[in-house]
């Protein structure tokens, strides 16, 4: 198992040596070193925490800075853990870099989409709306009857309505990685992955 904390720079696209034409995903990746090595003997489970990133010291609580003092780690903005099968072999200090991943391997991205607020149903959930027709005013966009009468008087849990959209956890399966660039620390991904710019990106093998 290999993991990255990147952040989303953006969109732009790629040529072949035939000409076709490849949209990517640009995603500064790494370097990440190792903060925490946990075992079953001292945790009960086998992972290993992982840092990216950097923001200004003020902006760490005590705690979380005594944790990086007694690891002997540089405080870092983001603290992911990664469960691990044997992470005897890993020590605190090692880093991880993009050329953990290979061009052309299929990876899985995971990002948080981006917030839309609150959305109407037809939005939200790509409901096509009533007919135009017949005296219609103020139906168009509008979700219509949600079947509850005398039974079972109550809405269902899970019922499509209108509601806050985004914001969520999205996982992308089989992502190929079209180019790797070991010097500026980016990975190139096929197609669009989840997130604003600029937003937290982990990658998994």
């Amino acid at each position: 198992m290999r993991q990255l904390l990147g952040t989303k720079i953006g969109m732009t696209r790629l040529f072949t040596e035939t000409g076709d034409e490849i949209p990517v995903t640009v995603i500064a990746a790494g370097p990440c070193p190792i903060v925490k090595v946990k075992t079953e003997k001292t945790d009960g489970y086998n992972a290993v925490v992982l840092g990216y990133g950097a923001k200004r010291k003020k902006l760490y609580t005590k705690p979380l800075l005594g944790f990086f003092q007694k690891t002997g780690t540089e405080p870092l903005r983001y603290l992911r853990e990664m469960r691990l099968t044997a992470p005897e072999e890993l020590n605190v200090g090692d880093v991880w870099t993009v050329d953990v991943f290979k061009r052309g391997e299929k990876v899985k991205v995971t990002g948080t989409s981006k917030g839309k607020g609150f959305q109407g149903a037809m939005r939200r959930h790509g409901f096509r709306g009533a007919q135009k027709t017949h005296g219609q005013s103020d139906r168009m966009r509008a979700p219509g009857s949600i079947g509850s009468s005398s039974y079972p008087s109550r809405v269902f849990l899970g019922q499509r309505m209108a509601g806050h959209m985004g914001d969520e956890r999205v996982s992308m399966r089989n992502i190929r990685i079209i180019d790797i660039d070991v010097e500026k620390n980016l990975i190139m991904l096929k197609g669009a992955v989840p997130g604003p710019r600029n937003g937290l990106v982990i990658i998994k093998n």
